[in-house]
This record gives structure tokens, sequence and C-alpha cells, in this order.
């Protein structure tokens, strides 16, 4: 049985809550608008692994009536709305830098602050780099955004700091909110990247490039004993992945060795690509239609079905 990843999101969750507190704390400390700003982006974590969680315990259900095909897709709309949360995130940011940009006030207690605020970060890198892993090993689009959203705020974080320090050596009270301004067009950034992926997962746009030639190379296995294929489609739904193919057989074979060999197809494509699914067709090489039944959408279902002979 596949593990559950909500596993994960709880880490996200957790990490997201204590280095809010610590986040805002160093705020506290320091009167930094540019660690304000991560503060403020640690609202976000915490609101993005909320909804982590409950997508993730979403998506682990089973098929059933109204979901033949799985609730995987679901992943889509997690990833989209934190990539949203960003946006918005990145607006709050840019308008706080702003208005202290035009009203710089000066640092305290620096030292402490930078202090717990590097704590934080480097929670954060953890966090973010066992989800990265998790992401990778699990084909979760869900997990990918919240773990590139950790490794933002490591970032942010990082800029941060090292605006704080500017600050505070060169006396130009002005580099904190500029830096918090640069970190709000960099988060903005990549949230617009992550709700673009979540859009095109909806789309359904086809597996990757290697996944498919992975398939073309189990389907080409066969040429030997007279195979061909057509009208290969593919599609991705979360961590799942759907192929059909029309597999054009000798006129000879009876259904039992046409249904074997498609047995073995699925099987062999299950075996290389986790999640994946194959459906085939079956049609046979004398048959006068066969190759130009590669639409979509069949011209004849207009009209007239084929006759059954």
């Amino acid at each position: 049985m596949e593990q559950s990843l909500t596993r994960y999101a709880w880490l996200s969750v957790g990490a997201a809550l204590l280095t809010l507190v610590l986040k805002f704390g160093a705020y506290q400390l320091t009167g930094s608008v540019g660690i304000l700003s991560d503060a403020l982006e640690g609202l976000i974590n915490l609101a993005a692994a909320i909804v982590v969680l409950a997508t993730l315990h979403y998506v682990e259900r089973p098929p059933d009536e109204s979901h033949e095909y799985g609730h995987d897709k679901a992943e889509y709309f997690s990833s989209g709305i934190e990539g949203t949360l960003i946006v918005v995130a990145s607006a709050a940011i840019l308008v706080t830098g702003l208005r202290r940009l035009l009203n710089p006030q000066p640092l305290e207690q620096v030292g402490l602050g930078l202090t717990v605020a590097i704590i934080a970060a480097l929670i954060n890198l953890l966090a973010g780099q066992i989800i990265l892993r998790a992401s990778r090993r699990y084909d979760s689009i869900t997990l990918e955004a919240d773990g590139r959203h950790l490794m933002s705020d490591v970032w942010t974080s990082a800029a941060v700091v090292g605006g704080v320090a500017a600050a505070t050596v060169s006396g130009i009270e002005q580099l904190d909110p500029l830096i918090a301004i640069a970190i709000g067009l960099k988060i903005g950034w990549e949230g617009l990247h992550i709700f673009r992926r979540s859009v095109q997962g909806l789309m359904d746009t086809p597996i990757a490039r290697e996944e498919r030639e992975t398939v073309e190379s189990i389907l080409n296995e066969h040429n030997g004993e007279g195979v061909r294929w057509h009208a290969m489609r593919t599609r991705q739904s979360g961590r799942r992945r759907f192929i059909s193919v029309h597999l054009l057989l000798p006129d000879d074979w009876n259904v039992q060795r046409a249904h074997d060999l498609a047995e073995h197809l699925e099987t062999e494509v299950a075996k290389a690509i986790n999640g994946a699914t194959l459906f085939t067709h079956i049609e046979p090489q004398g048959d006068p239609v066969a190759e130009s039944d590669q639409q979509l959408d069949r011209e004849y279902i207009a009209d007239e079905p084929p006759p059954i002979t």
C-alpha cells in the first residue's frame, strides 16, 4: 500500500508555525520592515501548508462513483491556491516596503533579531529539502509547490538578513525597505510560476517527453511480431498518467492473442512509469479504416457507425 504523503504536510504545518513565531519575534525586536515582510510570507506559508494537508487527505481517497479516475487532479487546485496566496503576500510586502521607503526608521536590537531570523531560515531549509525530495519520489505537484515555497522563503530570509545587516553597518536606513521590495517582486514571480503550472495541469497537458519515449520503446519491442501502433494520446492528473494508443495487429490474430498482448503492454507500462495506466484499442491491419482512425473525434460518429462484419 502506498504511503500517505500527509506526514510531509504536517511537517510543513509545524515548520510554518514555528518560523512564524520566530519571525514576528524578530520583527518586534528590530522593527525591520524587511523582517516583517518575511514574517508576512510566513503567514502565507501556514495557510498554504493547511491547504496542502487538506488536499493530500482528499487526493489519497480511493476512486468512487463520482470520481472514477481518482481524486489526483485536486493537487492542481492546491498548487493554484498556493500560487495565488504567494502573489497576495507579494503585494502586501510591496506595499509595506514602499511605505517604509518613504518613511525610513532606525533599527533596534539587530544582533538578536537577526539570530532569530537565521534560526527560522534554517528550519525552513530543512523542511523544504525534505519535502522537495518527497515530491520527486512520489511525483506530487502539491509537495513540489510547497517545497519550492519553503525554499523561496529561505532565500527571502537570507536576503532580509543581508539587507538588515547592510543597513545597520552603512547607516543607510533605505536599504531595509529596498530589500523588502526586492523580496516582494521575487516571491511574486515564484507565485505566478506555480499558478501557471497548476493551470497547465488542469488543461490536461501530456506526459513528459522522457516518459513518452519509454512508452514508445515498450510498444516498439513487438515490431518483430508484425505489431504496429498509432494515435497515442497522453495526459497527466496529479501523480497519475493516462495513456491511450491504437494497436494495429495482423489479421490472423485471434481475440485471445490480442488480449494477451494488450495485458502485457499495460503491465509493462505500469512497471516502467509509476502511476501510469495504458488503454489500448485493437484494430486489424487489414481494415481500411484503421489507418485513418487517428483523430480524437471520429468523423463517422455524426453519420452512421461502421458496419459489423
